[in-house]
C-alpha cells in the first residue's frame, strides 16, 4: 500500500500519444543515459530528443545507440549515427554525453510497425545541422506521384 495525498480533480488526465508524423523536427537531446545491453555484452546510449517547434513542440522521441556491442556493424552504424550527431550540433569530442544536450538539430523521424504488437513506432533515421530544419513534418510523395516543389503549375 502507497499513501496518496492527490486529487485527481487538479490535474487534467493524461491521453494517448500517436507517434509522431514521419518527417524532419528541429529537436535537441534533453537526456542521455549510457545502459548495458539486456544479453549483457555491451552498452547502448540511449537519447530523449525533443521537438522545439511546430505543431508537435514539446513531443519526444528516443534513439538508442549501440555504441559497444560484439557485432561490428552494428557497432559502426551506432558510432556513425554519434558523429552525424556530434557534427550538427558541433561538438566534436564530447567527454560526457550532457555535451549534446539542448543544442538543436534536426532529427529525421520514420514511422514502423512494431514486431511484439504491430502498433507504430518512432524510429530516428537521420541527424542533420538546423540550417536543415523545416519545423514542420514533410509528407514523403507517393511512388507516382512528384513533390509539390518539382511540380510544374500547368494554364
Amino acid at each position: 500500500m502507497a499513501t496518496l495525498d492527490f486529487n485527481a480533480n487538479e490535474v487534467e488526465p493524461t491521453t494517448t500519444m500517436d507517434p509522431l508524423p514521419a518527417g524532419k523536427y528541429l529537436a535537441e537531446i534533453t537526456a542521455s543515459e549510457l545502459k548495458a545491453t539486456k544479453a549483457g555484452n555491451g552498452s547502448y546510449l540511449q537519447l530523449e530528443f525533443t521537438v522545439l517547434d511546430g505543431p508537435c513542440k514539446g513531443r519526444k522521441v528516443w534513439d538508442r545507440l549501440c555504441i559497444n556491442h560484439p557485432n561490428d556493424l552494428t557497432q559502426k552504424i551506432a558510432r556513425g549515427n554519434l558523429s552525424a550527431i556530434c557534427r550538427a550540433v558541433g561538438v566534436m569530442q564530447p567527454r560526457d554525453s550532457v555535451e549534446l544536450h539542448n543544442l538543436p538539430l534536426v532529427v529525421t523521424v520514420k514511422c514502423k510497425k512494431r514486431e511484439d504488437t504491430g502498433d507504430l513506432t518512432n524510429d530516428v533515421k537521420g541527424y542533420a545541422k538546423r540550417e536543415s530544419a523545416a519545423g514542420q513534418p514533410q509528407q514523403a510523395p507517393a511512388n507516382d506521384e512528384t513533390p509539390p516543389w518539382a511540380r510544374k503549375e500547368t494554364p
